[in-house]
């Protein structure tokens, strides 16, 4: 109870169990911040005052707020002081619980350090800098400079990402007005050559003056209200100095449709530094938009030339190929793609918390569900257990690329442009057995075989069995090595996989989870497929998908369309199957597929045969004029699933299904916002976008810009014009405080003067 009345009205908080327990955590990971950091910490102590009552602390995170001094970060802990609950007693007013100091945290992505302001009420102000190791400096105006900097680049950055959450997160504008815009333009400028220190995307190996957090912050903040003229004026300034920034100059330019502009800043900064590949990248994307594909696929190579390392360079030319139909060159172009492991956001250490107080933040969120689990909220283990959701970094950026090859061509296609590129695992086999048989076996007496490279070189590996695979597979190059020509090896098995046996899963002899849809028991097929092993058989999974139950419900009429599983020659008996009448073939015409792609091509298969068995369940049901009823959770999945896979409409209307549902839940409204903003439904955007505001205040996002709803209302302000926009908000006889936070976002537009507010 006492913590109860010691609580903020509105302002989300977590209580500690010991008091500062949090800062001590915070100081203790300063050394595991590697990029940007995480959003700010704010830790208040609270007291009553009274002998025998022990103060309380309580902390949360905050982005958005002024770091450029300390008097500025002095007055947001003082402005907490009015936030606090009035528990009126029977004698006195109020609860007698006050701030009585607070500690505001904000990490200096620049110079690594944590810069500290402690706010005694009443009392004085003391600003402080914490290095990695925990000692104690003083605060220079550079310190400041780069602190505030940091702070800016994580409001931006981290407004709408919709894989960076946290509790008690609370998110402020960044920008309010244009005199701060200013400001942050200047200490941009100020700070520009440094901008490598504070790291780049998962998808860039090594961060530069231009592929960095700061840059992507300035394109991010301005190109999405589309007032690319400022970003501009930024980087003619720059630009003396730094040659590189050319190619977000052209980009600038290009966004501001001033393309003959454009174009002769990109062909003076190519003669100037021809290696530049972001140079070269604005001028592939360029040309693309022209149709001139040929043209982008000679830069796109050069850019390969220029920055082989970089995986970005090596997914334009696959990109490109894929525009000119050449599917084998795109195969073979994303088999060499870089790959880096994957660095999510800065966070903080996660602590047991004594409470944790969410309040309602305002009466908008009357409109949503209660978050209490429901039905809906329950899903097949099957979909949940689908692999790709939990790609990240340059391995979600190949899938798309995948996803989009075979959106193209067809799973069949894919399988036969796949095997006329790679080696397959049937052809190694009867290659090295070839080998075998023309090698000495004193060979084999040393526990030695030989291993084919892809150059047609031999060499010598370890013959060590390992179950019914051997060891000398995976002996010779790691990068490139045999096991990659496996269709199955290595295959990412999904968490939880054969813990249950009631699970949806069943196992293959290699390994490979194989997830089936069916309300068939796992239990009746564990002991099926006892029964085969035993007699030294194994089935096609191709034939078992689904089960017998799935089959008679999909029916004779719609019988489930075949999905040919990628070729495996190895069986569970440790068997090789090969093609006697197989014809000769060279390694020096074909490559090895690398491990992280077949992968890939597993996961694919998942997804496909998934979203197959979806689709002929859906048909299944229409034809018999009977509902077809999925819970919110399945449809969400299934809507995550036909993006994935490029299928739009059929992804469109999963999304709208999931509406139907009481679930609280946020992404289904948010890509249907980019949906109906993309075809230029101004009615269904707003009806939509209410309902996205209403999530954002209820996740305690007090801000109207950047994020994705003012991306989309400024994208159809620009060609209908914002008039339009409010009149259609006024004609829906929103509440009064729906409609003023509908407002804020025109708002912003009138005060920057983004494109259209003023028709």
């Amino acid at each position: 109870m006492a913590e109860a009345a010691a609580a903020f009205k509105n302002i989300p908080e977590i209580f500690e169990v010991e008091l500062g327990e949090s800062l001590t955590a915070r100081t203790e990971s300063l050394s595991t911040f590697r990029e940007l950091g995480p959003p700010d910490l704010v830790h208040v102590v609270k007291s009553t005052g009274r002998s025998g009552q022990r103060d309380i602390g309580t902390y949360h995170y905050v982005s958005g707020v002024d770091a450029s001094t300390s008097a500025s970060v002095a007055a947001y802990i003082n402005s907490l002081t009015y936030t606090m609950e009035d528990d009126a007693g029977w004698f006195t007013k109020g609860s007698g619980w006050k701030v009585r100091s607070g500690c505001y945290c904000c990490f200096n992505a620049f110079s690594r350090v944590d810069v500290r302001v402690d706010v005694k009420i009443p009392g004085g102000v003391n600003p402080y800098v914490v290095d990695l190791r925990g000692e104690r400096h003083e605060a220079t105006p550079e310190i400041w400079l780069e602190t505030y900097l940091s702070a800016m680049l994580r409001a931006i950055l981290y407004s709408d990402d919709p894989n960076y959450w946290l509790d008690a997160y609370r998110k402020l504008d960044p920008v309010r007005a244009p005199d701060e815009e200013q400001r942050f333009l200047r200490a941009a400028e100020a700070l520009f050559s440094k901008g490598w220190q504070v790291g780049s995307d998962p998808e860039i190996q090594v961060a530069t003056v231009v592929s960095n957090h700061l840059t992507n912050a300035i394109m991010k903040y301005f190109g999405d209200s589309g007032r690319y003229t400022h970003a501009a004026n930024l980087f003619e300034k720059v630009i003396l100095r730094e040659p590189e920034v050319s190619s977000l100059l052209a980009k600038s330019y290009i966004g501001m449709h001033q393309e003959v502009k454009a174009v002769q800043i990109m062909a003076a900064a190519t003669k100037q530094n021809p290696q530049s590949y972001t140079l070269l990248h604005v001028q592939c994307d360029f040309l693309r938009t022209k149709g001139n594909y040929e043209w982008a696929l000679k830069l796109a190579r050069q850019a390969v030339n220029c920055a082989p390392s970089e995986f970005v360079t090596w997914e334009k030319l696959t990109d490109i190929y894929i525009d000119l139909a050449q599917y084998e060159n795109a195969l073979l172009t994303l088999n060499s793609c870089p790959m880096f492991t994957y660095n999510g956001r800065d966070a903080h250490r996660t602590l047991t918390a004594s409470r944790i107080h969410l309040p309602p933040n305002g009466t908008i969120v009357d409109i949503l569900p209660e978050r209490t689990k429901t039905e809906d909220d329950e899903a097949d283990p099957a979909l949940l257990r689908l692999p790709a959701p939990g790609l990240r970094g340059t391995w979600a950026r190949a899938y798309s690329l995948l996803t989009r090859l075979v959106s193209k061509i067809g799973w069949d296609e894919l399988l036969k442009t796949r095997s006329a590129v790679f080696v397959m695992e049937e052809e190694y086999r009867a290659q090295k057995a070839t080998v075998d048989t023309t090698t000495p076996r004193t060979a084999e007496a040393n526990g030695t075989d030989k291993v084919i490279h892809e150059d047609g070189t031999v060499t010598s590996g370890s013959t060590t069995k390992v179950g019914s695979r051997e060891a000398g597979e995976s002996v010779a190059d790691d990068n490139a090595s045999t096991m990659g020509v496996r269709s199955t090896a290595g295959t990412p098995v999904p968490p939880g996989a054969g813990a249950d046996p009631d699970a949806d899963v069943d196992t293959i002899a290699n390994g490979l989870p194989t997830i089936r849809i069916s309300t068939e028991s796992n239990r009746e097929r564990v002991k099926q497929a006892s029964e085969v092993n035993g007699h030294g058989k194994v089935e096609e999974e191709d034939e078992e998908d689904g089960g017998e139950t799935e089959e008679e419900e999909v029916g004779a009429a719609t019988a489930k369309p075949k999905l040919e599983k990628p070729t495996t020659a190895e069986l569970a008996n440790g068997e090789t199957a090969t093609n006697p009448s197989q014809e000769a073939f060279s390694f020096s015409n074909k490559r090895l597929c690398e491990r992280w792609l077949d992968n890939l091509f597993m996961v694919l298969y998942e997804d496909l045969r998934v979203w197959t068995i979806f689709r002929a369940e859906v048909a299944h049901f229409k034809t018999q004029h009977v509902a077809y009823r999925k819970t919110g959770l399945e449809w969400e999945i299934l809507g995550d699933l036909g993006a994935r896979l490029h299928h739009k409409e059929e992804a469109k209307e999963a999304y709208q299904r999931c509406l139907d549902a009481t679930r609280y839940s946020h992404k289904p409204w948010s890509k249907l916002l980019d949906v109906y903003t993309e075809e230029g439904d101004i009615q269904r955007t707003l009806q939509v976008a209410v309902r996205c505001a209403a999530y954002l205040t209820a996740e305690y996002g007090e801000l109207a810009y950047p994020t994705q709803m003012a991306r989309c209302l400024y994208k159809l302000g620009e060609i209908h014009g914002h008039q339009k926009l409010s009149y259609s908000l006024l004609s829906m006889n929103l509440p009064p405080e729906v409609q003023k936070i509908m407002d804020e976002y025109l708002m912003y537009a009138r005060v920057f003067k983004v494109e259209g507010w003023d028709f």
